[in-house]
């Protein structure tokens, strides 16, 4: 099926049981870069989303019983209707998130990969055992309504990586944009409806508020959230009052334990690539970066070389490599690690300060060698500054590495495969690369150990999460 001409990217609405829901209060994003308002948005009431809720539970008790190969085809198509409007979400990602282009690129290719990647996975019955007596069948059926609470620093792949799954599985769900990028959430909803029956994928859009109501609401069934883990952990209290399912992607500190064998300027250029990767506004950025003495002073300089070779600007034009921080909460944010430096008596062997500018910018900064527990190795900062630290004995640097509260992500770099795959069993992370970083896959399953996150996403895992599992136990005797 082709998009309709009548989708356009210069409205922007919130959909309910298929139908534009206007409110009486409104509010709009900015572009980072400059600070310019973006369009207006609504800003949900409490009644838009019971009637969300309402639409949803009555399309659910439909759409739960369509099979899955009809699921299948109807998600698949919705995917192609992405990937022909794909210029227009991308340019829409650059200025309601500040990506540069080639990474505006990369997103929405992956929201569409996801897409079809999740689509190709099978979940089936399995049965458990079979004899002269009784056959045991494992199910998994669906949850019912999904609220899906999508963040600002991915907000075109980490829509699509929670609307597919929900629906392949039989569930209808909810989408809630992050307040400051709420376009691209809005937009999918909106083309969706081409797609799936009404109830079956809606939108709400809203101020703070939203986000409490919804995982409070009792006609909410289950909870996927991706966002930091202090908010995790109030989406848990929230949704424990009425023993919703929850699946939590949470913030990470992820290390990189550099070994002293490998080929040094190529490492340092992937290194400060994962480091400063969208202004340091990922979960999974290297954000403690361990690298052997041996090596350490030529890494540094080579590490240096490379962030100083990146281009900060206006993601929609040509050549920039890094944009602005995406909002001015994270940016004031940000701008605390920056005072410490002077605070602390950190030593920046790149950046250090910040520019005024008309956007959110801030220079990739590297802190050298600061104390373990300092501020900078402790904490996310999730934006452009990172410590660089040395090591010396194995043991020891896996002990630091993994002293953490968090576990979402971790590398291990050599050219000794074997080594480097010990050290990475050892890391305390629900994801582990050998020589790369933040390598993703819709079939593989992403969490986090620890405090990053509970359950999975993606991969046979991740549908599973927005399944209930039920047994069938099938007696063969008849009784009479």
């Amino acid at each position: 099926m082709t998009p309709s001409t009548e989708i356009n990217f210069d409205n922007f609405v919130q959909i309910i049981n298929g139908q534009i829901r206007t409110t009486a209060a409104t509010r709009h994003g900015l572009n980072p870069a400059n600070r310019q308002p973006k369009a207006k948005v609504a800003i949900a009431t409490q009644g838009d989303l019971d009637d969300a809720v309402t639409a949803a539970k009555a399309a659910f008790k439909k759409w739960s019983r369509v099979p899955y190969e009809e699921r299948k085809k109807a998600v698949l198509a919705y995917a192609d209707a992405i990937d022909q409007l794909r210029t227009e979400f991308r340019d829409l990602l650059i200025s309601e998130q500040g990506k540069p282009i080639p990474q505006a690129d990369a997103e929405t290719d992956a929201a569409i990969e996801w897409i079809r990647g999740m689509a190709g996975i099978e979940l089936p019955e399995d049965v458990v055992e079979e004899n002269e007596t009784r056959t045991i069948v494992t199910r998994y059926t669906p949850i019912g309504v999904v609220g899906a609470i999508v963040p600002w620093n991915f907000p075109l792949l980490l829509a699509t990586g929670k609307i597919a799954p929900a629906l392949l599985t039989g569930n209808v769900i909810i989408v809630k944009p992050s307040p400051f990028t709420p376009y691209c959430g809005l937009k999918l909803v909106e083309l969706a409806q081409q797609f799936f029956p009404p109830g079956v994928v809606q939108s709400l859009s809203g101020d703070d508020n939203l986000g409490p109501w919804l995982t409070s609401h009792p006609g909410i069934d289950k909870i996927s959230f991706t966002g930091s883990t202090a908010t995790g952990k109030l989406v848990v209290q929230s949704a424990s009052k009425t023993l919703k399912r929850v699946t939590l992607e949470l913030g990470g500190n992820d290390p990189a334990i550099v070994l002293p064998d490998v080929n040094v300027d190529k490492v340092a250029e992937k290194v400060a690539f994962f480091a400063f990767l969208n202004s340091g506004q990922i979960c999974l950025n290297l954000k403690r970066i361990y690298v052997h003495e041996n090596i350490y002073e030529s890494f540094k300089a080579a590490l240096v070389r490379h962030g100083e070779s990146y281009k900060v600007g206006d993601g929609s034009e040509s050549g920039i490599s890094h944009g602005p921080l995406q909002n001015e909460m994270q940016y004031n944010r940000v701008k605390t690690f920056f005072d410490d430096i002077k605070d602390q008596g950190w030593n920046p062997i790149t950046g250090g300060e910040i520019q005024p500018s008309s956007g959110y910018f801030i220079h990739p900064t590297i802190i050298d060698r600061p104390a373990d527990d300092s501020r900078i190795v402790v904490e996310e900062p999730f934006g452009p500054i990172v410590p660089l630290l040395s090591w010396r004995d194995e043991e020891e640097v896996i002990e630091r590495a993994n002293n953490t509260s968090m576990g979402l992500g971790a590398s291990v770099w050599s050219n000794d495969l074997s080594k480097a795959g010990e050290i990475g069993r050892r890391l305390e992370a629900g994801n582990v690369w050998i020589n790369t970083h933040f390598d993703l896959s819709p079939i593989a399953p992403f969490g986090g150990h620890k405090e990053s996150g509970v359950g999975t996403e993606w991969g046979i895992n991740g549908l599973k999460g927005f399944c209930n599992v039920q047994t069938l136990f099938l007696n063969k005797h008849v009784v009479s």
